[in-house]
């Protein structure tokens, strides 16, 4: 994903860590000449988890803030396969979009069916009225990267950057 992000000149806007998934992709965009800036936390920044080489490291005091500055920065969002944290940003943004706050892309990296299940449960919402089939039918979804990265621009214009909920990737 980080090196077709590069190859496409998208820029990588994530969480800022140096571990795990998103400091792999972050890594990979960078290698491939791409940009990628981070939003970390102070919190994370004292406990040495920041990465240190990006484009842009933005600091701030709170995860609110943190949250508020990715989607601010971002055209597009992707969840990658992650826990609590990117369940919480990712549906935040999904909100957000359904609120009308903002209007942005969202997708799902569906790699090795990691999503499958969640999205089986937001079928089930629709189906018992608690979710319009409008708003799940505006997920994308999509287990290859550049077929992902295709149906995002189709959906995005011109954006080119593209957040990539990145927890802790």
């Amino acid at each position: 994903m980080g090196s077709r992000m590069a190859e496409q000149h998208i820029k990588l806007v994530f969480g800022g860590g140096k571990v795990g998934l998103m400091g792999t992709i972050a890594d990979a965009v960078l290698a491939g000449g791409g940009k990628a800036i981070g939003v970390i936390p102070q919190s994370l920044m004292d406990r040495e988890v920041a990465h240190t080489g990006l484009t842009e490291l933005r600091v701030v005091q709170t995860m609110h803030e943190r949250k508020a500055l990715m989607a601010a920065y971002s055209d597009a969002f992707v969840a990658m396969p992650g826990g609590f944290g990117t369940f919480d940003e990712i549906n935040e943004i999904i909100t957000w979009n359904q609120l009308g706050i903002i209007r942005k892309p969202v997708a799902f990296y569906n790699v090795n069916g990691y999503y499958n299940k969640f999205l089986e449960m937001i079928d089930h919402s629709v189906s018992e009225g608690f979710i319009k089939q409008a708003y799940r039918d505006s997920l994308i979804v999509e287990e290859d990267a550049e077929q992902l990265l295709q149906k995002i621009r189709a959906n995005a214009g011109d954006a080119s950057d593209f957040g990539v909920d990145f927890k802790r990737i």
